[in-house]
């Protein structure tokens, strides 16, 4: 049982430094993109492969824990989480990568008011939200993250519609748009990703899903 609880702690402390990378590299794509720093934007891609060693070795942990370790209840509960939430962890590099290759191509700016910034922004304060709520079992902050994905969409929407209104009015800016339309659309998706992991962080405590609740007659979220 020693042993059991020492593999639990791993699978753990394995995700938390999986989750700190992902958000490294949450950190360095905003810079790049403010930048427009290619050394800064290869420096993402390269990370990256950590991210994916990381996956591969929680991914054999998880495994091993189930087939030989037999876990019940809340220590089953953990495991199979964990085998949602490490890919979410890899997505969001692979995210990061897809916005960082365009962090040259999106200059001079053409977006008002600083909504490209304000997005990435709320999308890394879901991601950090979602890796405590995890840290700290705190299903109020776990919810938190689900609720906060409707602003990030809405933001994702009329960044949307303002560059289909530039591309229209003006075709000089059709190249970067096609760029920034990419951009905000891995953001959304990280934002999502933030969603999932919340979401399994609800079920580790609760042991239910937080997903559908529409189909479980919950209207509460």
């Amino acid at each position: 049982m020693r042993q059991f609880d020492q593999e639990l702690r791993d699978l753990r402390e394995g995700i938390l430094a999986m989750a700190g990378l992902a958000e490294e590299m949450i950190d360095l794509t905003i810079q790049a993109l403010t930048e427009r720093s290619k050394a800064k934007a290869d420096q993402v891609m390269t990370m990256d492969r950590g991210l994916d060693e990381w996956e591969l070795k929680l991914d054999r942990l998880c495994v091993d824990l189930l087939a030989l370790r037999a876990p019940a209840a809340g220590d089953l509960r953990l495991i199979a989480s964990s085998l949602k939430i490490v890919p979410e962890l890899e997505r969001i590099g692979d995210h990061c990568c897809n916005i960082a290759r365009r962090a040259t191509y999106v200059h001079p700016p053409i977006l008002s008011g600083g909504s490209l910034e304000r997005l990435g922004q709320e999308t890394r304060g879901m991601v950090r939200m979602a890796v405590d709520a995890f840290i700290g079992s705190d299903a109020g902050l776990a919810r938190t993250v689900i609720r906060a994905d409707d602003s990030v969409d809405e933001l994702y929407g009329s960044i949307y519609r303002e560059l289909l209104r530039l591309m229209m009015s003006d075709p000089l800016c059709i190249e970067r748009a096609s760029h920034l339309i990419l951009v905000i659309k891995n953001w959304e998706r990280i934002a999502d990703q933030a969603t999932n992991i919340a979401e399994e962080v609800l079920f580790i405590l609760e042991g239910r899903s937080a997903k559908h609740t529409y189909l479980q007659g919950d209207t509460s979220e």
